[in-house]
């Protein structure tokens, strides 16, 4: 399943507003055409991104800053890329430069915030997903709840990654994301019954269980000491992902 620290190019292209500023009506013009042109390649971009084609996407990337080098989603984007290429300096230098040039962003926000947690600044990453959650028209704060609650987790606040994880469920019941990571976060706390609870609603609405869900529904199992359902998560998961790290685990008898 993939985390969604998740990236929604709407939401990196939404609400990002025409130039303002002064001038006469040929210079308004000409500043809408950069403008639109620096969108229309940052969408393309995007396209490229989600097809991991990362190469085209830096080149269109670079059209649309050439176009309007203010153009705050293109930083963005960029930033996304970079994440991708492991190339995190650079990476932290777009969001921040993106940031800088709209702080409104709640999708920069958020994404940022992401990109902090997955490189080890939890603590960090809090901030962003909290000034996020700070804008009343974010289309999708439980996005940025469930984050906020993965990352309180790595952070090691157990209560706050809980309650915001509840607040994404209340946000959109039976959001899967939030139901695994409340499974998770059972689990660690010695919860059995509330880990397969959750589990169970997760799995119903996932439409594949990667070989690390399955792993953790094998523990389970295993702490409720129901040997069939155990068993046969443990089939599926030696079946599917024969060369994971998980099956490995689980063949050694962990």
């Amino acid at each position: 399943m993939k985390r969604l620290g998740i990236f929604l190019l709407t939401m990196i292209l939404a609400g990002c507003a025409s130039s303002g500023g002064g001038g006469d009506g040929s210079d308004q013009a000409a500043s809408n055409r950069s403008q639109e042109s620096a969108r229309i390649h940052t969408e393309l971009a995007g396209a490229y991104y989600e097809r991991t084609q990362y190469a085209i996407a830096l080149q269109e990337i670079a059209i649309a800053l050439r176009a309007d080098s203010d153009y705050a989603p293109a930083y963005t984007m960029r930033a996304l890329v970079r994440m991708a290429l492991r190339e995190d300096e650079q990476a932290d230098a777009d969001f921040k430069k993106s940031l800088q040039l709209d702080d409104a962003n709640s999708g920069t926000h958020n994404n940022y915030g992401w990109f902090l947690c997955q490189r080890g600044r939890a603590k960090e990453s809090l901030r962003q997903f909290q000034e996020a959650l700070r804008d009343p028209l974010y289309a999708t704060p439980e996005m940025a709840y469930v984050n906020l609650g993965v990352c309180s987790r790595k952070a090691g606040l157990v209560k706050e990654a809980e309650s915001n994880l509840q607040r994404a469920l209340v946000l959109r019941p039976g959001m899967p994301e939030a139901l695994y990571s409340l499974a998770e976060l059972s689990y660690e706390g010695g919860d059995y019954a509330g880990a397969k609870s959750y589990f169970m609603r997760f799995s119903q609405r996932a439409s594949e269980l990667g070989a690390e869900q399955l792993w953790l529904a094998v523990r389970i199992e295993r702490k409720m000491r129901d040997r069939n359902s155990e068993a046969s998560y443990g089939l599926q998961l030696r079946k599917r992902y024969p060369d994971s790290r998980e099956t490995q685990l689980l063949l050694q008898g962990e």
